[in-house]
C-alpha cells in the first residue's frame, strides 16, 4: 500500500520544533524531579529547569512595543513568560548574489527583548510595567541587553530605571562592550554618570578591540565624557589591540580638544612619551 505523502510548510514546521522543545523540557523536568525524589532531597533554584523563551512574530505585539501604547502593553504582558518572550522582527535586506550576478532583497530576522524595545525607545513606563512582571534586566536577546539599548539611544529615565532595579552596570554585549562603551553621543554624558555612579568599571576593555569607555570618547571628540572618565580613574596609558592609547585615537579622529585634554596629563606607564 503505497503511503500517502504531504508538504511542510515553514510554519508546519516551526510549530513541529517548538512542540519537540517542549516535549525535550517536559522529559528534563521529570527526569530531574525524579533524581531529586530518589535522593529524598527538597527542591532548590539550582534543580528547576528553565521553560525556554518563546518566540513571537504578532503584529499586534509589535506595535504594541513599537508604538509605546501603555494600554496595549499591560494587556498583552501580564505574566514573566510574556515579559521575556522573544521578540523576532524580520526585514529585507540588500546583499550582493555572487551566484546570479546583482543585488538581491534578503530576509534577515532580528531578534530581541520586549524591554529592550522599550527602554531602546524611551517608553519608561511600558519598561516599568514589563519589570515588575518578571522581566530579566539582562537578558542579551540578540546580543545586547536592554541597558545597552538604552544608553545607545541616551535614554537617560529608563537607564536610572534598569539601574534602581537592579540591572548591572557592567553587563557585556555578545562582543564584550559594556553600557558605558555604548555612550557615544553627548547626549548620553548623564547616562554615562549614572553608570559610573552604579559602580561600571571605567577601564573594563571590550572583546577583541580591547577598547576602553575613554578610547571610545576620545575618538568621537565627546570632551565632556573624556573628562568625566579622566575624573574616575581612567587609565591615559591603556592600549587597544591595534597598540592605540587614547591619545593616539583622538589625534586620528582630529579632535583637537580632546587631544588637548589628554596632553595636560601625567603620561601613564604604556602611553607615548
Amino acid at each position: 500500500m503505497a503511503r500517502e505523502t504531504f508538504p511542510f510548510t515553514s510554519s508546519m514546521l516551526r510549530s513541529l520544533r517548538l512542540q519537540q522543545e517542549w516535549l525535550e523540557w517536559e522529559d528534563r523536568r521529570r527526569a530531574a524531579a525524579q533524581q531529586c525524589r530518589s535522593r529524598r532531597c527538597p527542591s532548590s533554584p539550582r534543580a528547576r529547569l528553565t521553560r525556554p523563551h518563546r518566540s513571537c512574530r504578532d503584529p499586534a505585539v509589535h506595535h504594541a512595543l513599537f508604538s509605546g501604547n501603555l494600554q496595549q502593553v499591560q494587556a498583552l504582558f501580564q505574566d514573566e513568560e510574556a515579559a521575556n518572550m522573544i521578540v523576532e522582527t524580520v526585514s529585507n535586506q540588500l546583499a550582493w548574489s555572487a551566484e546570479q550576478g546583482f543585488w538581491v532583497l534578503t530576509p534577515k530576522t532580528k531578534q530581541t527583548a520586549p524591554l529592550a524595545i522599550a527602554t531602546a525607545r524611551g517608553y519608561t513606563d511600558c519598561a516599568r510595567h514589563l519589570i515588575r512582571q518578571g522581566a530579566e534586566l539582562d537578558a542579551r536577546v540578540g546580543g545586547r541587553a536592554a541597558l545597552h539599548e538604552a544608553c545607545a539611544r541616551a535614554q537617560f529615565d529608563c537607564v536610572r530605571l534598569l539601574l534602581t532595579f537592579g540591572a548591572k552596570a557592567n553587563v557585556l554585549t555578545e562582543e564584550g562592550t559594556t553600557p558605558l562603551h555604548l555612550c557615544t553621543i553627548p547626549e548620553s554624558l548623564q547616562c554615562a554618570k549614572l553608570l559610573l555612579e552604579a559602580g561600571a568599571t571605567v577601564n573594563l576593555a571590550a572583546g577583541e578591540s580591547q577598547e576602553t569607555p575613554l578610547h571610545v570618547a576620545a575618538a568621537r571628540g565627546l570632551e565632556q565624557h573624556v573628562a568625566l572618565y579622566l575624573e574616575h580613574g581612567a587609565d591615559v596609558g591603556l592600549r587597544t589591540s591595534q597598540g592605540e592609547t587614547a591619545l593616539n585615537t583622538a589625534c586620528a579622529g582630529a579632535e583637537g580638544p580632546d587631544a588637548e585634554t589628554l596632553r595636560q596629563l601625567p603620561s601613564g606607564p604604556g602611553s607615548p612619551a
